[in-house]
């Protein structure tokens, strides 16, 4: 594999992990930080902006996972593509964690 693909393998492990609480907190009536409130990210969006945002990180995620190639056959494609997930997940605990307090 080249280089280029274990990007591809770690931001479609970022944008998986970023389609999870959006399209949730959508799906479950709930307003959420999204980059299109006011303030970008602090601010609350609609359930249905949400809904849609994470739709859109699916749907990014999905043309990263096919682009990078990513293969049981390839083991540091499958790590890379865990530690996106793991990177984004701790950096969403961070900065929602002052969202819902």
């Amino acid at each position: 594999m080249k280089w280029y693909n274990y990007i591809a393998c770690l931001f479609a492990g970022i944008f998986l992990a970023n389609f999870a609480p959006h399209f949730i907190e959508g799906i479950t009536g709930q307003s959420f930080p999204t980059p299109f409130a006011n303030p970008p990210g602090k601010g609350l969006s609609s359930p249905t902006v949400n809904v849609l945002w994470g739709l859109l990180n699916l749907v990014i995620s999905y043309l990263l996972f096919r682009a990078s190639r990513i293969s049981n056959k390839n083991i540091w494609s499958v790590i890379i593509f865990f530690i996106g997930i793991l990177l984004m997940s701790l950096m969403c605990s961070v900065v929602f964690a002052g969202v819902h307090n």
